[in-house]
């Protein structure tokens, strides 16, 4: 069968958004192959003492990320080995081992490598905003990016290629749902505009996974706060906002009408 590789920027970015088309794919036969570019050193500590976990954050991280990985169905996790780049103005941000100041060229090398050896026909990551703008993930566009013009350029196109997405009119309607405090609290730190609707493409229900892909979250409890909206988030709530899983093709052809209802529509295993 074909093979799907994602490209994310830590541990947990993959069950949040991708969860639930690789649980999909798994269960069809599919090869699932998960790239994570950095081990997530710089990210909010919770259930854990913070003084104790934050010199070890990146390994507590890797193990989540392998815990989940076991739950997602991966077939292949790799991770490009770079640091957490934390966010914009941040000495994270400026750390040279950071992704965000990974040469553009080395990093799209290393994913490279990988797109050759696991020849993908399905390719997922974020669009140019990074989804709310993270320095990591608009680095994993670029790089990921840059990876498939190399491959494009040998001759070994992926034949479908495509950007996670939130719809704009389903993310406002969402935020006007949360709890005001919720609502603060998105509006402080991810402040996502969504996608605007006319560019989704494709739409994957995946209402027969929600339970694996919670639990593929759950795997990372370092980053659960137990007292956060998503934690507490009623599973009826759950499933209305994360049943379906939203994408945009931007390289390779439509297998059907839109909207497509399965990523490998049109690809031949």
């Amino acid at each position: 069968m074909a093979t799907l590789l994602l490209v994310h920027a830590h541990p947990d970015d993959e069950a949040i958004s991708t969860g639930g088309v690789m649980l999909k794919a798994k269960a069809h036969g599919h090869r699932v192959v998960l790239v994570t570019a950095t081990r997530g050193e710089a990210g909010e500590i919770y259930n854990m003492d913070e003084e104790a976990s934050r010199p070890r954050l990146g390994e507590i991280r890797t193990q989540e990320l392998m815990n989940a990985a076991e739950i997602l169905g991966v077939d292949r996790l790799e991770i490009l080995g770079y640091r957490d780049s934390g966010m914009v103005d941040t000495q994270d941000n400026k750390d040279p081992r950071s992704f965000h100041q990974a040469k553009l060229e080395e990093a799209a090398g290393k994913l490279a490598v990988l797109i050759r050896e696991e020849r993908p026909a399905v390719v997922v990551t974020y669009a140019e905003d990074g989804v709310y703008g993270h320095p990591d993930h608009i680095k994993a566009h670029q790089v990921t990016n840059a990876a498939l013009d190399v491959i494009e350029h040998e001759g070994s196109p992926v034949k479908k290629v495509y950007y996670t997405a939130i719809p704009r009119s389903r993310m406002e309607a969402f935020v006007e749902q949360m709890p005001e405090e919720a609502r603060r609290a998105a509006d402080n730190n991810m402040r996502i505009a969504g996608t605007p609707d006319e560019l989704i493409t494709t739409e994957i229900d995946v209402h027969d996974y929600l339970t694996q892909k919670r639990d593929a979250f759950r795997s990372h409890v370092s980053q659960n706060d137990p007292n956060s909206w998503f934690a507490t988030m009623q599973d009826q709530v759950y499933e209305l906002a994360f049943g379906t899983e939203f994408y945009q093709l931007v390289r390779g052809e439509l297998g059907s009408e839109p909207p497509e209802q399965d990523l490998f529509a049109g690809v031949d295993s």
